[in-house]
């Protein structure tokens, strides 16, 4: 019993971090709507930060000065990010955001490796605080009574800021409806300014407190982004109170598991993130979010097929690639590879994205379902590559039928996170179920039949594939069904009147778009021979999501040239340089402020735009040059 007890105060303790740094996540979006990915390295960077002074200021008021001055140097970055960078994109679509913020996340990793080292760096005790006290006769750090103690008077002194000054009050409103508080003549761009400082202060001073219990790490950064979104989300967006609640809910959660379900221990926040959203889908205390907002998968000008000159330029392109063999070596076939298989993965989250407007965190689960199925069926059933082929996208198929029955009845961050569940469960049972899925381990051994086992006829079997997943994607978003998609993702109340449904239609989509991310995952799996957890992992999801930003939301296919770009950096960088992350973070910063629509869309809109009517055509050369850009 008192084992118990104690994992039960040892929870409460670390709850006491994670609301601090999901509390700032929830008001950053509550207000500016933004999914900031950044906020794990703020906090990384106040860990970091708080270790560097704490050896500079001795003293009991040196450590906890060190831990607020770092705290508030980290949130001035925050508000210089936010003035220098976030500022220039609110009008994009939200996602770019993500991934504006995503490249910074890039960048700080491989800052954090400059300045202090790869090595895991161990900060002091706090002064006074060093020892333990007895509880039912076990030991309790006394930090640990500190930081029980912090949550509640956080709390209540945001709750205070939030009720009880015009500040709050304001940001209260904004949480609500941020286009009535404009209305009002309130400054949007300093109240959405101080909101991101205060909820990158929140997040580092939650990393400094740290340093007394846990070493200073570079992958602090991702550990705490996951649990800080399900407590988000879990406790309602923009609830302070709710992530309090959920805080202490998910480090329960995690104190128990490993005591109780071993096992199982990695899932169970996410079994109860899931649980949470099909129950109550706006969380413990969150409200509806009020769609003030355009879709981002709604254009600005209607989708055409393409027209005759668009196919025969994609036609000599494709041509091209399969003349590629023949110049490049093994290398430059096995990446070429590894790109085709990227365009497949990204077109499906691309068609239900741009297509369906469903905004998916967790579209490695079907990858990493058909990467898994292919595999089991040649270790496990003697199955030849051709058969795993044809079973892998079966298997993203009922996942996504299974899962999505549940996803389509939510929408916005809600769907997102909820996918983001799914996924991560997944990813716990492939990592734990080691009987069956070998673990860390992996399965390895899956190759290809001896036709497709040269570089060369594999490289063709993945481009073919690719040309007909796009093919057949785009033929879809053309089809009476694909309209039917757009229709519900552009006014749902008008596709009902009409007689469609969008949890049906949307559910379909669903399940097209994990077949085909399954088949993706497959041809993966037989590339590297062997297949592992990551697929399933989030990394990969986010990989999907900036290959489809990069290309362009507001467009048909352009997330072949978002793969085929984002794939070729990525690699090109990592063999290049140490320092690859920080040039790519850049690189995809950079991409999003100067093509806010992605390289696609933004070049759709140079051709059917200024650059077009320089040429003097009239409408309908207009209108066809629109259909030849607008549906790349």
């Amino acid at each position: 019993m008192s084992l118990y007890v104690v994992q039960f105060l040892a929870g409460l303790a670390n709850a006491a971090s994670l609301f601090l740094a999901a509390s700032g996540l929830s008001l950053i979006f509550g207000v500016t709507r933004i999914v900031n990915f950044a906020h794990g390295a703020f906090y990384m960077l106040g860990a970091y930060m708080a270790f560097t002074l704490t050896r500079t200021l001795d003293g009991a008021v040196g450590f906890w000065a060190a831990i607020l001055i770092a705290a508030a140097v980290v949130a001035v970055m925050g508000a210089l990010l936010e003035m220098v960078l976030l500022r220039r994109i609110y009008q994009a679509p939200e996602l770019f955001q993500l991934l504006a913020t995503f490249g910074v996340t890039l960048m700080v990793e491989d800052i954090v490796l400059l300045v202090w080292g790869p090595e895991d760096l161990v900060g002091p005790r706090a002064p006074g605080l060093e020892g333990a006290i007895l509880v039912m006769g076990r030991p309790l750090p006394t930090y640990d009574i500190l930081l029980i103690a912090l949550g509640p008077i956080v709390l209540l002194g945001l709750w205070l800021l939030m009720h009880r000054t015009r500040w709050g009050v304001l940001v209260r409103a904004a949480t609500q409806d941020r286009d009535m508080v404009a209305a009002l003549g309130v400054n949007q761009k300093w109240l959405f300014t101080g909101v991101f400082t205060l909820g990158i202060f929140l997040a580092a001073l939650g990393g400094a407190l740290q340093i007394p219990r846990t070493a200073v790490s570079h992958h602090m950064d991702l550990s705490i982004i996951v649990e800080v979104f399900v407590i988000t989300v879990i406790g309602g967006l923009g609830s302070i109170t709710g992530a309090f609640l959920a805080a202490i809910l998910v480090s329960l959660l995690n104190a128990f598991g490993i005591l109780i379900f071993p096992s199982i221990s990695l899932v169970l926040i996410f079994l109860c993130m899931a649980v949470v959203l099909v129950i109550r889908p706006w969380g413990f205390l969150g409200k509806p979010v009020v769609a003030g907002h355009k879709s981002a998968g709604v254009t600005v000008r209607p989708w055409q097929p393409w027209s005759r000159e668009a196919r025969i330029g994609a036609a000599i392109v494709v041509a091209i690639a399969a003349l590629l063999p023949f110049w490049l070596g093994t290398y430059g076939l096995f990446v070429g590879a590894e790109m085709m298989i990227a365009v497949i993965f990204a077109v499906s989250l691309q068609f239900l994205m741009s297509t369906g407007g469903l905004d998916s965190f967790g579209h490695a689960a079907y990858f990493g379902l058909g990467a898994y199925g292919a595999a089991m069926a040649v270790k496990w059933l003697g199955a030849p590559m051709e058969a795993a082929l044809l079973i892998a996208p079966l298997t993203g198929l009922v996942g996504a039928l299974v899962f999505g029955w549940f996803c389509v009845r939510l929408s916005g961050v809600y769907f997102a996170m909820l996918t983001l569940a799914f996924a991560q469960i997944l990813w716990s049972i492939a990592f734990q179920w080691v009987p069956v899925t070998g673990g860390d381990n992996g399965i390895l051994g899956v190759w290809p039949s001896g036709w497709a086992s040269s570089p060369a006829t594999y490289y063709w079997l993945t481009l073919a594939v690719a040309v007909f997943s796009v093919a057949a994607l785009r033929m879809l978003v053309f089809s009476p069904f694909g309209y039917a998609l757009r229709g519900v993702r552009d006014s749902t109340l008008r596709a009902s009147a009409i007689g469609f449904s969008r949890q049906r239609v949307q559910y379909a989509a669903f399940a097209v778009a994990g077949a085909f991310a399954g088949l993706a995952g497959a041809l993966f799996a037989f590339l590297k021979g062997s297949i592992f957890p990551d697929a399933l992992s989030i990394p990969q999801s986010v990989d999907g999501l900036v290959m489809v930003l990069l290309g362009g939301i507001a467009t048909v296919s352009g997330s072949v040239v978002g793969a085929i770009v984002y794939t070729a950096a990525s690699i090109w960088l990592m063999s290049q340089t140490d320092l690859s992350r920080l040039v790519l973070g850049g690189l995809i910063v950079v991409l999003v402020v100067a093509f806010p629509k992605g390289i696609v869309g933004s070049i759709s809109d140079l051709v059917g735009g200024p650059l077009f009517r320089r040429r003097g055509a009239g409408p309908a050369g207009r209108e066809a040059a629109v259909a030849g850009s607008e549906g790349a």
